[in-house]
């Protein structure tokens, strides 16, 4: 069994664009998209007519379409506008449409990571973050689900099985464990709105995210050390042409960059170039050092990564019913809910946009998390908004 969307009512429908016009009026600016500011949702009326709610939903679905998976996940990890209540409004708006393509399953799957990123404490353990946990802090968002995932959902399991049997980034971007974990979001179809597969979804982007960042950490510390034992060796430049620098680039400079980088990292990751200069900076180090793998030992390293996540496709079995559009936000999410729409409330949108910034680059493939690391490392600090 399939789940199904009831259809809103005006009065909702009115009520999610206004909540969600400010966030996309300020991503068309942050992105240069071209869109000109809505009269309607510009008025704010309360007891609007349908054709003001149509008008408002035209401009709204346009955005949607304008709007590219990585812009979303840039903009809710580096913007200060977007709180709790306003990823739970995203959620509503995308979970409540009738044809869900599949950027908006993307969005869906990073903005539910993202809301337990934030709603999750400090200090959690991965092995703490079970279904039963998730599904409890989830259910303000996917509703009550019964703790019966089917069997495709084991594939996920088998997935972070291979993330945290990797020993490098390399090896977690390049080793066939991410291609494995999309394959199983494809493959699960409609059956990825199932409240209980939203909410394994949910588990499996947060560990998934917290592999990446420790694998992230390893590799700068790997690289800041070896670079550190270069200069002891009398080194002073390293050829990194593989990894977009000069072929004689100074240590020093490769060491701020390094810090930098462990202060705040972002990147998408299954395909930004910032980690691929990362993951080749490591190799070039490496390399110096006389401690590069061979071509064949890595591609049989990878060949064993990609056996070992294999993936089948769900079978449609019957299961509770589909996740209801989002109810009231999670009472450890409340207070900061609340003082965010105060705060949003306070300031309308500006005018038409004018002087637009240059639009970020656009990648044919979508990748899975856009993710942040912050001082010391606390995997989930950059997602927690004061």
């Amino acid at each position: 069994m399939t789940p199904t969307t009831p259809v809103q009512d005006l009065a909702t429908q009115w009520s999610c664009a206004r909540k969600l016009y400010p966030i996309y009026f300020e991503m068309a600016r942050e992105f240069a998209i071209e869109a000109k500011p809505c009269a309607e949702l510009e008025a704010g009326v309360d007891t609007p007519g349908k054709e003001t709610v149509e008008h408002a939903n035209q401009w709204i679905e346009h955005m949607d379409g304008a709007i590219q998976v990585h812009q979303l996940r840039q903009f809710l990890q580096t913007s200060s506008l977007v709180n709790q209540e306003g990823i739970v409004s995203l959620l509503q708006h995308f979970l409540a449409k009738q044809t869900k393509s599949d950027a908006i399953r993307d969005k869906v799957d990073f903005l539910l990571v993202q809301y337990f990123s934030q709603i999750a404490p400090a200090g959690l353990n991965d092995a703490e973050v079970d279904l039963a946990y998730v599904a409890q802090a989830m259910e303000p968002v996917v509703g009550q689900i019964e703790l019966k995932p089917p069997v495709w959902l084991n594939a996920l399991d088998r997935v972070l099985d291979s993330a945290r049997k990797c020993k490098s980034l390399d090896e977690l971007l390049h080793g066939g464990v991410l291609e494995q974990g999309r394959k199983a979001k494809g493959l699960a179809g409609e059956l990825f709105y199932l409240p209980v597969a939203l909410t394994a979804f949910t588990r499996f982007g947060y560990l998934m995210r917290r592999a990446f960042f420790r694998l992230m950490l390893g590799d700068l510390n790997i690289i800041l050390d070896g670079l550190t034992e270069l200069e002891d060796r009398g080194i002073e430049t390293l050829d990194c042409r593989r990894a977009q620098f000069s072929a004689q680039e100074p240590i020093v400079r490769l060491r701020m960059i390094c810090q930098s980088w462990k202060v705040m990292f972002q990147a998408e990751y299954s395909s930004g170039s910032p980690l691929r200069m990362l993951v080749d900076l490591r190799a070039s180090v490496e390399h110096a050092l006389g401690r590069g793998k061979s071509e064949d030992t890595k591609a049989k390293a990878q060949a064993g990564a990609k056996t070992a996540a294999a993936v089948t496709k769900p079978a449609a079995a019957p299961v509770a019913k589909a996740a209801a559009p989002v109810a009231k936000p999670a009472a450890t999410a409340a207070k900061a809910a609340a003082a965010g729409a105060a705060a949003r409330t306070a300031s309308k949108p500006a005018a038409p946009v004018s002087k637009a910034k240059k639009p970020a680059e656009t990648s044919g493939v979508a990748p899975e998390f856009e993710v942040s690391g912050a001082p010391g490392w606390d995997p989930d600090a950059s997602q927690k908004k004061n």
